[in-house]
């Protein structure tokens, strides 16, 4: 039980550092829900898509590379001075190509070039920053990586406040003095992004000391061992990134009016709570994944995980649903925007499927075989790309949602089939089934049948009715973990 209990610590304190800093930007999107029209919402989100691209793009799976040979070569200042320089020089040449050709992948993407330039800077600055955050995780510093993640998200949120709340008003009621020096107006979308760079930046500096203290060399040998892991997990990486902001990218391209774009985008932040615990879950499981390995009840572990996340995930996933038209009101203050509710149930889901796959992907990157999940994550790109293909002409932004969680499904089912025979893993198949079944089942009935969904009656009773089954599958665990205490 001291096993689970260290893993229980590990994610608290990675998704300490993950979710408060991800909920305190969700004070962005009601401001600028409130600020910006959904045309410009709208295409605040399309940047932002590209923005993710490109970040997988630039840490080309190094992160999960640099751990596999952090905890298997015996030299592992050898492992992190070769994963920062090669992060290093990418990094510097996409920085010269990105300001060279600004004004050419601005034409391309419709974007303003002075926007190009501030992303090509955000993403060197949060790229130079990967292998440095890789090296607190390994060196067990949840504390300090805590600390700057949130300090980051603190600055950025804050600025975003000042540039779009507070200077408006100060510039306005100056008389033309000081403030007006640095307001521009109608610039609120260049504000987003100059407050994103200062939050980088300012991470990056706090890094950097890392780089300065680099003892080992380049080796070469080793570099091409772990890209030889990292690719298909950059792969993958690409494929994850289709999933998740392509949708926006695509709807842009397939001429849906960015107001429809912006109203799918904030309402697909209420969806963002289930990914908030899939992203602590990960931070935290993946150094524990690989740590563990060699146990010889690691096939038995990871099962009770799987099992563990299944429960907490489908309860995070069914009171978000029950409770969306409520959340609403805080996270998208803006009635103009709630045509797009209706996709909220499906990103939850969907989110939800994909913390499932984390937990099945297991095998494949324990037995070094990355490349699999690369194959599997196409096989999502690619259902993924042809319903968006398909649905959008015809139901809009509705098919983008349909798209991503048939997407994680799909992924989820290969991964535990293929698992099945090359990392057999005992999982409790029946139990993992019924709780996830029944959290969909319930969250239809809560969401999508009229006369239940302004019915808060019934939909705590389903809550309660769900916790309750939860109780009755596993009480004797949890007797046994409360005569422990």
């Amino acid at each position: 039980m001291s096993l689970y209990k260290n893993l229980f610590k590990q994610t608290a304190i990675y998704g300490l550092a993950t979710v408060l800093p991800r909920m305190l930007t969700f004070l962005l999107n009601p401001l600028y829900v409130k600020v910006l029209p959904k045309g410009e919402f709208g295409e605040v989100s399309i940047i932002f898509a590209y923005l993710v691209f490109l970040n997988v793009a630039l840490s080309y799976g190094m992160e999960t590379a640099f751990f596999r040979f952090y905890n298997t070569e015996t030299d592992t200042k050898k492992v992190i001075s070769t994963a920062t320089l090669s992060i290093l020089c990418s990094s510097l040449i996409f920085l010269v190509l990105g300001i060279l050709f600004r004004t050419t992948l601005g034409n391309w993407t419709n974007i303003d070039p002075k926007y190009i330039l501030y992303t090509v800077l955000i993403l060197v600055f949060d790229a130079l920053s990967v292998i440095p955050f890789s090296k607190l995780r390994a060196n067990k510093r949840p504390m300090f990586y805590a600390a700057i993640k949130i300090g980051n998200v603190l600055l950025n949120v804050c600025l975003n406040v000042f540039f779009l709340l507070v200077l408006p008003k100060l510039a306005l009621g100056s008389g033309g003095s000081f403030w007006n020096a640095f307001y521009i107006e109608h610039f609120q979308i260049g504000y987003i992004f100059i407050s994103g760079l200062c939050a980088s930046l300012a991470t990056f500096i706090v890094l950097s000391p890392d780089y300065f203290q680099i003892k080992g060399a380049f080796d070469a040998v080793l570099w091409k061992k772990m890209m030889g892991y990292a690719f298909p997990i950059l792969i993958a990486g690409i494929a994850f990134a289709i999933n998740e902001h392509f949708d926006k990218i695509l709807l842009d391209r397939m001429h849906v009016p960015l107001s429809e774009i912006g109203a799918y985008s904030a309402c697909y932040k209420i969806g963002m709570f289930m990914v908030l615990f899939r992203t602590a879950y990960t931070l935290g499981i993946e150094p524990f994944f690989f740590s563990h390995a060699s146990n010889e009840n690691a096939p038995q572990t990871y099962a009770t995980i799987t099992k563990y996340f299944v429960i907490f995930g489908s309860f995070i996933s069914l009171f978000v649903i029950v409770f969306a038209d409520l959340l609403k009101q805080v996270l998208v203050p803006n009635a103009d925007y709630w045509d797009a509710m209706k996709i909220v149930p499906l990103i939850v889901l969907a989110n939800f499927f994909l913390g499932i796959y984390t937990n099945l992907s297991v095998w494949y990157k324990l037995t070094d075989k990355t490349s699999i999940g690369a194959y599997i994550s196409l096989v999502g790109a690619a259902v993924t790309l042809v319903l968006n293909f398909i649905l959008i002409p015809y139901i809009s932004y509705t098919g983008s949602a349909i798209a991503t969680i048939a997407a994680y499904g799909t992924m989820m089912i290969i991964s535990y089939h293929m698992g099945k025979k090359k990392y057999p893993i005992p999982y409790d198949f029946m139990k993992i089934f019924s709780y996830l079944g029944l959290t969909i089942v319930f969250s239809a009935l809560s969401f999508y049948v009229p006369i239940l969904r302004d019915n808060y009656y019934i939909k705590f009773t389903l809550l309660i009715v769900f916790l309750y089954f939860i109780y009755f599958n596993e009480k004797e665990t949890l007797l046994r973990i409360v005569k422990r205490k």
